[in-house]
């Protein structure tokens, strides 16, 4: 029951990160511009922390360190792959202009609900394995879904959608997370793989979303000061997932 607990707080703690875009109301370009830039660095940071320091020493000690580990590593950079390459989804922040073009704000819908079923799913097996697991995942989730859904909700209104759909819209496509945490809470007790395969199938997507989709953002800023700030921020975000190792 407390997995239960914890697990449907924290998605719906993930699914109210999709009105963090009105906050963008009041900055302009330029300082949304250095503002993401700085918290994908640091989701970057977590991203790849959660990954090495938590998951997959933890996927290791559950399914040991044979074949089947690796391979289901790679099976979580596969499937974060196809959610891109065919539903042509991902993780950006750069606003759309005529230099760089979004897909349609409906593709874009589609694809981040499909997103964030298989969040909703990663949270509810990972609280299944263990509350602290759980708890740095979720966190990990949250800092990357920030800076997205603040580009979210800049393609949705540069399409001509109102503020308010913009925000009804993102807020269905986030709550689809919940479905996916209900999912994984239901079939992991029947299903002891179901869990331990998510661990290093989680890995391998976090893996893939820090390294495909925030580091080649990281380096359209190439000016040396914000370079240093990034770097900082993306330790930063290591930091903290090492540090709640400690915490744990």
């Amino acid at each position: 029951m407390d997995a239960w607990a914890y697990a449907i707080a924290s998605v719906l703690l993930v699914s109210s990160i999709s009105l963090v875009g009105v906050l963008t109301l009041p900055l302009g370009t330029a300082r949304i511009k250095r503002i993401t830039h700085l918290l994908v660095s640091f989701a970057a940071g977590a991203l790849f922390g959660d990954a090495f320091i938590h998951l997959l020493p933890e996927s290791f000690a559950l399914l040991g360190s044979g074949l089947s580990t690796s391979l289901f590593v790679m099976l979580g950079i596969v499937i974060f792959f196809c959610l891109e390459k065919f539903l042509r989804w991902r993780h950006c922040h750069i606003p759309t202009s005529k230099e760089h073009l979004h897909p349609v704000a409906t593709m874009n819908i589609v694809g981040d609900a499909v997103h964030n079923l298989l969040d909703g799913i990663i949270i509810g097996a990972s609280y299944l394995v263990s509350i602290p697991i759980g708890i740095t995942t979720t966190l990990a989730v949250v800092l990357h879904e920030i800076p997205q859904e603040m580009g979210e909700f800049g393609v949705l209104v540069h399409s001509g959608a109102s503020v308010k759909k913009a925000l009804a819209l993102n807020l269905l496509s986030a709550l689809v997370a919940v479905i996916g945490t209900l999912i994984s809470l239901a079939v992991g007790p029947r299903m002891e793989i179901y869990t331990l395969a998510l661990l290093p199938v989680t890995a391998g997507g976090f893996l893939y979303i820090a390294g495909s989709d925030l580091i080649p953002e990281m380096h359209h800023e190439t000016e040396a000061k914000a370079s240093v700030w990034q770097l900082f921020f993306m330790l930063l975000g290591v930091g903290v997932m090492a540090l709640l190792t400690f915490v744990g």
